[in-house]
C-alpha cells in the first residue's frame, strides 16, 4: 500500500537497464496491490514531447516536461516511475525540487556495457557519426552525486536492483513494508 505519493526519477545511460528495472518494479508493485504510473522516456518523447530534439535545451525542456507530470501525479498521492536518461544534474535538481517526495536512483553500468547491450544500434550510429549529441559520445552525462540509491547493472540482477529500490521506498515511508 501506498503510504504517500512519491516519484522513483531513473537516470542513466541508454542501455543502462532504467526501463528493464521499471518493468520489474510494476510486477513487484502489482503483487503488493500498489499502483503505479510509469513515464518512459522513449514513450514521452513520442506523445509529450513530440517534436523535440536532442540539444541540451530540448533535452532540459523534456525532463522539466516529464517533471511536471510527475509533480501533479506524486501530489496527488500517486506512485511514479520515470525513466529517463536525464542526463543533466542541473535540470535533475530542478525535478527534485519541484517533486515532493523524490527518490533518485542512479543506474549505474559501464559505457562498454551499455554499448554491447544496445539493441537499437544507436551507440553504433553515434560512433559512426549518424547521431549527433548522444549521451555519453558527444554530449556528456553527469553522474548523480547524492543518489538516494545506486545499482549496478553490470553487477546485479534486476531482481537485486528491483529489491534495492523497494527496501528504499520502505525505508524512506512511501510504502508498507512487504508481509512476506
Amino acid at each position: 500500500m501506498i503510504k504517500k505519493g512519491f516519484t522513483i526519477w531513473f537516470t542513466g545511460l541508454s542501455g543502462a537497464g532504467k526501463t528493464t528495472i521499471s518493468d520489474r518494479l510494476v510486477e513487484v508493485f502489482t503483487e503488493r496491490k500498489i499502483h503505479v504510473e510509469v513515464l518512459d522516456g522513449d514513450v514521452v518523447r513520442t506523445n509529450l514531447s513530440k517534436g523535440l530534439g536532442f540539444s541540451k535545451e530540448d533535452r532540459d525542456t523534456n525532463i522539466k516536461r516529464i517533471a511536471f507530470v510527475c509533480k501533479l501525479l506524486t501530489r496527488n498521492g500517486a506512485g511514479v516511475i520515470a525513466a529517463a536518461i536525464s542526463p543533466y544534474r542541473e535540470v535533475r535538481a530542478h525535478a527534485r525540487t519541484e517533486i515532493k517526495n523524490f527518490v533518485e536512483v542512479y543506474v549505474k553500468c559501464p559505457l562498454e556495457v551499455c554499448e554491447g547491450r544496445d539493441v537499437k544500434g544507436l551507440y553504433a550510429k553515434a560512433r559512426a557519426g549518424e547521431i549527433k549529441q548522444f549521451t555519453g559520445i558527444d554530449d556528456p552525462y553527469e553522474e548523480p552525486l547524492n543518489a538516494e540509491v545506486v545499482v549496478e547493472t553490470d553487477k546485479e540482477t534486476v531482481d537485486e536492483s528491483a529489491s534495492k529500490i523497494i527496501a528504499a521506498l520502505e525505508e524512506l515511508g512511501y510504502i508498507e513494508p512487504s508481509a512476506a
